[in-house]
C-alpha cells in the first residue's frame, strides 16, 4: 500500500485477489457533545479523516499480539523485525515492503526463530493464534466486531485487549478498541491537558470515556479512533 499524487493505492502481494480494502471514514460532527470543549476542538482539527480497515484478520491478529507487554515503538520495531524476517518482501514504487508470515508459517516456525527477533514471549500466543485461525477463519470474517472480540477471547493468551484490538483493526469499529489504552489516555491528556484526567492507574479512564458516548458506537467509535489519529500524526 502507498500514498502518491494520485491517491491511495493498494496492491495485492499474494493470494488476496478478492479482497476489497474498506475505508472508515471519521467525521468530527460525530463526536459526543459531552466529551471536553478542549478535546473536542483539539479533533475537530483533523477534519474528516479516513482509515484504511486491516483488509486481513490473520495480520490484525499479529499485530495486537506483538503489541503485548511492549511500548508502542518497541511494538513497532518488532513487528517490522518479524515481517522482514519470516514474511514476505515485495517491491513497490516507494521502496521493498516486508509483510507478515501467514498462520501455516507461524505453526512451523520452532521456539529458536521466536527467540532469535525478540518474540520469545509472544510465541505461544502466536501459535495458539495459528491454530484456531487454521480452523475459524472463513467463519470469523464473516462476523460483527463484537462477535469477532468473543471468538478471538476463546484463543489463549489472548485477553479482552488483545481481542478488541485486532478486532478494531480489522473490522474499522473503534467503539469497540480498548478505550483505557494507553495510547488513548496519553493523546487525549496532550490534546486536552487542563483536563482532570484520571491517574494513569485509576480504573475510572475506560468509563468516563465510554460514559461521554452515552451508548452511542458511532460518537464512542469516532471519539477513540480521532484521538489514535491525532496521536499517529503527533508522534
Amino acid at each position: 500500500m502507498s500514498y502518491g499524487s494520485h491517491g491511495l493505492r493498494v496492491d495485492c502481494v499474494k493470494g488476496g485477489e478478492d479482497i476489497k480494502p474498506s475505508f472508515v471514514a471519521t467525521d468530527p460532527a460525530d463526536l459526543p457533545a459531552v466529551a471536553p470543549a478542549a478535546l473536542r476542538t483539539g479533533l475537530a482539527k483533523l477534519g474528516v479523516s479516513q482509515r484504511l480497515a486491516n483488509p486481513q484478520l490473520w495480520d490484525a491478529i499479529t499485530t495486537a499480539i506483538l503489541r503485548q507487554v511492549v511500548r508502542a515503538d518497541q511494538a513497532r520495531k518488532l513487528y517490522r523485525n518479524w515481517c522482514s524476517t519470516y514474511g514476505t518482501t515485495v517491491d513497490g514504487p516507494f521502496g521493498s515492503l516486508a509483510v507478515a508470515p501467514d498462520h501455516t508459517r507461524v505453526l512451523s516456525l520452532p521456539e529458536s526463530s521466536f527467540a532469535s527477533i525478540g518474540a520469545k514471549f509472544h510465541r505461544t500466543a502466536l501459535q495458539a493464534a495459528a491454530e484456531q485461525y487454521e480452523q475459524h477463519h472463513e467463519r470469523w470474517e464473516h462476523l460483527d466486531a463484537t462477535a469477532l472480540v468473543t471468538a478471538l477471547t476463546g484463543i489463549p493468551r489472548i485477553g479482552p485487549w488483545t481481542a478488541r484490538a485486532a478486532a478494531a483493526d480489522f473490522t474499522g469499529d473503534f467503539s469497540i478498541y480498548p478505550h483505557d489504552d494507553f495510547a488513548v489516555r496519553t493523546w487525549a491528556a496532550q490534546i486536552a491537558p487542563a483536563y482532570p484526567w484520571p491517574d494513569k492507574k485509576d480504573k475510572a479512564f475506560g468509563p468516563l470515556w465510554t460514559g461521554w458516548a452515552a451508548g452511542n458506537h458511532t460518537a464512542l467509535h469516532t471519539l477513540t479512533l480521532a484521538t489514535l489519529t491525532w496521536g499517529a500524526h503527533a508522534s
